[in-house]
């Protein structure tokens, strides 16, 4: 954490987001532990650490977190937000659960079942403000900690209003904004109320670049720019398809422990068996209902899988917090087991499900895979459908959504799918099943090499160079 304020002053090169690269527990001895985190943002910063100073702002999101900001506990490059130190209407939880993750992403994902959702009343207001007051946090903390004409990349639709704050703070910084979702088509935006669809976008256009995963979700972004507010004020566009760390995960799926979960899901799977793996939170746009419906189709429709295909899918606990979420996680797991009731047999089970988190297991998933199942509703990107290719070890059929942002890149070897209609994935399971080995092994190679055009590092460097150049 920079507390020095001559320290402060002196970043260059900051991200905001709103969660970091560390996380705190607090002991039973009340010892504070740090956990960093992975990904292209923590890639990204470490490519540019020994070359100029950077700084990460991000939320305290743990207690451990929280706990670390009132000790004056940090890293070196970190800066935790407590936004609600000093108060007691709970400003994260209402902006973090009542906005970002039942509004915007509801939105974005076009999750809402209309007849009944969504209300905008005097409860939405209320986390409105949050919402605002939370932006603000960072905006402010920005704003004091950057150089002059520094670069700040805002993340994501937790922060949409920073852009825009923090420009009227400090007109000499270079700002940009990523989205990492998709963004939604103007129509079904402007189910917002009018003035939040428009402070939305005016945020976001406070920025001198915006940066986004495809090139589909940049245009419905711009298309409602257009209908809301007339167009996009000249902000820059642009768009950065993230891919995956071939080199990271060629060797972390290789490790002893990968090779111990490999042999005991063999084992589970039985000897000779194919398997389809997917690999997901319990997220609502992740449509892993209708993939076990799916392959409950393949099994009815196509006896001849039966007991010689497992569907093993890692199905990890995702946003408990929220009620709809946890009726969620319960449907798959109520759906799994009526499968493997009406099909199984003493010897098969039909679907293996775990719902505890395990990467390690997952990377072994990725590594026996025939067929990759992903199949969501809308998805900014899904990094799983570019991890198996990457890993896979005999190659493997990728079963894709279109309303994946992955399909733009690896839709022309993929299996594509529309994610509402189970009997046309339940024909592509079968497709990708009965994919001749030389086949498969060929569109793996074509999968894994669009898959990683982009690592985490370069993207990130990518949208700093655009931003600065």
């Amino acid at each position: 954490m920079v507390s020095d304020p001559a320290q402060a002053a002196a970043a260059q090169v900051l991200v905001a987001s709103n969660r970091g690269p560390v996380s705190y527990t607090v002991g039973e001895d009340g010892e504070l532990t740090a956990r960093r985190g992975g990904g292209g943002l923590v890639s990204g910063l470490s490519a540019i650490g020994g070359e100029t100073d950077a700084l990460w702002v991000c939320a305290a999101l743990s207690e451990g977190d929280r706990e670390a900001v009132r000790r004056g506990v940090g890293e070196p490059g970190v800066r935790m937000l407590d936004v609600d130190a000093g108060s007691r209407e709970g400003v994260h939880a209402a902006a973090y659960n009542g906005i970002a993750n039942s509004v915007l992403w509801f939105v974005h994902h076009m999750l809402y079942q209309t007849p009944l959702e969504p209300v905008f009343g005097p409860e939405f207001r209320a986390q409105w403000a949050a919402y605002e007051t939370y932006n603000r946090a960072f905006a402010e903390a920005l704003a004091a900690e950057a150089a002059p004409g520094a670069a700040v990349v805002v993340q994501d639709y937790h922060l949409t209003l920073v852009p825009g704050m923090l420009r009227e703070l400090r007109e000499d910084l270079r700002i940009g904004h990523f989205s990492h979702t998709p963004w939604a088509p103007a129509d079904y935006f402007r189910m917002l109320p009018d003035d939040v669809a428009e402070q939305v976008l005016r945020g976001m256009l406070g920025a001198d670049r915006l940066g986004f995963l495809t090139h589909r979700w940049a245009d419905a972004f711009t298309e409602c720019c257009v209908r809301v507010l007339g167009g996009t004020s000249g902000t820059r566009i642009g768009v950065h398809g993230l891919g995956a760390d071939a080199d990271f995960l060629r060797e972390r799926s290789r490790r002893e422990d990968v090779e111990e979960r490999m042999a005991t899901l063999r084992e589970q799977v039985g000897e000779g068996r194919r398997t389809i793996v997917r690999v997901d939170r319990t997220e609502l746009s992740k449509n892993i209902v209708r993939g076990l419906h799916a392959y409950r189709e393949l099994l009815e429709t196509r006896p001849e899988w039966r007991e010689r295909v497992v569907h093993v899918a890692f199905a990890y606990p995702s946003r408990q917090d929220l009620a709809v979420y946890r009726d969620y996680t319960a449907e798959v797991s109520r759906v799994a087991r009526e499968i493997n009731s009406a099909y199984g047999t003493p010897g098969w089970t039909p679907v293996l499900l775990h719902v505890d988190d395990d990467f390690a297991r997952s990377l072994a998933a990725y590594r026996l895979a025939d067929v990759a199942l992903v199949n969501p509703i809308r998805d900014g990107m899904n990094l799983v459908a570019k991890e198996v290719p990457v890993v896979s070890d005999e190659g493997c059929a990728l079963v894709l959504s279109r309303e994946a942002g992955a399909y733009e890149e690896l839709g022309e070897d993929a299996l594509g799918v529309n994610p509402y209609d189970i009997s046309a994935t339940a024909r592509a399971l079968h497709t990708g099943l009965s994919m001749p080995a030389g086949e498969r092994a060929e569109r793996t190679k074509r999968l894994a090499a669009a898959a990683t055009a982009l690592p985490p590092a370069q993207w990130f460097l990518d949208q700093l160079r655009a931003l600065t150049g």
